[in-house]
This record gives C-alpha cells, structure tokens and sequence, in this order.
C-alpha cells in the first residue's frame, strides 16, 4: 500500500482516540460523551481531619432574655471559667457582694453572695447555670 495513504488514517484514528476521553477535573462542567454519568464536583479544599469546635462566647443576660437554667444544676463537669468570669456571671443574675470563690474537685464555683437582702451560697457551672442556696 501506499504510504501516503496510510499516515493520514493513522493520525485521524489516533487524534479521535483523544477526542472520545472524558472531560479533566479542572472542567466540571464540560459536556460528557453519551452513555456516562456525571460525576459529582470535586473540591479544591480537604475536609479537616477534626470538626472544628465552635467558639466559645458568653451568652448574653439581660433582664428582657432571662438566662435558661438547667433542672439538674450544678452540673459536674470541666469548668472553663475563670473567677472573674464566675462573678460576673453571678452577678448578671442579681447577686451582689459576691465573696469566697473557689472552684470544687467536681468543677463547680462555689461561694456566697448577697439577693434582695439575704446571705446565701451561690454555685456556676461549666454550663453557666446559677444556682442559690
């Protein structure tokens, strides 16, 4: 045969081999040949091996938005808050004179504190609860 004819069918046959792949990552939304599925879109960014923990912020007390109490307060746990945060926190709830703070082997602020005119012991959390006694 001729070689003149054959070098033109080879190079079409191999530059449609190249045509008949499909689309690269990079274009998600090139057109897929007929008979394939879509494939979901890839990303750029990998999932963090932990889930991240969400900040934590001290939630707003105010006399209009009463802070929610837990039944079983104090509750044990690891207590976060520092001593000028446990006051603060007793004090949002109208405690005043608040003395003696010291945090127990189970977490738990614990100290006195004076409302509407009586001494009484005061307890904080690891979850804010406010507790009197």
């Amino acid at each position: 045969m001729n070689i003149r004819f054959i070098a033109p069918v080879a190079m079409a046959l191999l530059s449609s081999a190249a045509f008949a792949q499909t689309p690269a990552p990079s274009q998600p939304d090139a057109p897929l040949p007929p008979g394939q599925a879509q494939r979901p879109a890839e990303s750029t960014q990998s999932a963090p091996a932990q889930p991240i923990a969400p900040k934590m912020t001290e939630p707003s007390t105010t006399a209009t938005t009463p802070q929610r109490q837990d039944a079983n307060a104090p509750l044990e746990g690891a207590n976060s808050f520092t001593e000028a945060q446990a006051r603060s926190r007793i004090e949002q709830q109208g405690f005043s004179g608040v003395s003696g703070l010291a945090k127990d082997d189970k977490g738990v602020w614990r100290g006195n504190a004076m409302k509407d005119g009586k001494s009484m012991t005061v307890m904080l959390d690891y979850r804010g609860n406010v507790v009197s006694q």
